[in-house]
């Protein structure tokens, strides 16, 4: 009779579960787990192709070296830092973003720089890889957007009733937004 009992209470706790939307925080979170591949695979993309850039512009025997130290160390930075889905807090994500924007800032200060070699600018290669790259800062920009949709979608979804009373037991934390660098509403100034 005790057995009936506990099996009757564990099938009104699991349908009580699903019905207060358990089942939907899971896929909501492993929404925002895969919108962070996303971007994590975005920006693994730009760090490739930046590393195939600057052996390209490495071969120009005249070009300033210090522009290039200065992009292989922002690289290795940005590569170093790993942000697990799990630790999304709004302190790890501007870690995380700190690091990018500073890859970003000096990569730009390369492809600058490379204005005053023509003939580094005309070859083939080169202008590849500043094609690919532009495609890559666009990939970034979308799988951030998407990012912050899924965790739009899942903050606001664990934080209405009765989901949030579920999603405390149950660890469901909030998640951080991707939002715009210091000074990004700011345009770059471009200097020749």
């Amino acid at each position: 009779m005790k057995s009936v009992i506990r099996i009757f209470l564990g099938l009104i706790i699991a349908s009580s579960l699903s019905s207060c939307g358990y089942n939907s925080m899971v896929e909501k979170r492993e929404a925002v787990n895969s919108a962070w591949g996303d971007v994590e695979s975005a920006y693994q993309r730009r760090a490739d192709l930046i590393q195939n850039l600057v052996n390209t512009v490495k071969g120009a025997a005249d070009f300033e070296k210090s522009t290039l130290v200065e992009v292989i160390e922002a690289r290795s930075k940005a590569t170093s830092i790993q942000l697990k889905a799990d630790d999304l807090t709004q302190e790890n994500l501007d870690k995380f973003q700190q690091a990018q924007e500073d890859l970003k800032g000096t990569l730009s200060r390369l492809l600058v720089t490379v204005e005053k070699y023509p003939d580094l600018k005309a070859t083939q290669n080169f202008l590849e890889l500043q094609a690919q790259l532009e495609g890559t800062e666009n990939r970034i920009n979308t799988a951030r957007n998407r990012f912050n949709s899924a965790v739009q979608d899942y903050n606001a979804y664990i934080a209405k009733f009765p989901q949030l009373f579920i999603a405390k037991l149950f660890g469901f934390n909030e998640k951080a937004y991707f939002k715009a660098a210091a000074g990004a509403e700011k345009a770059p100034e471009v200097k020749f």
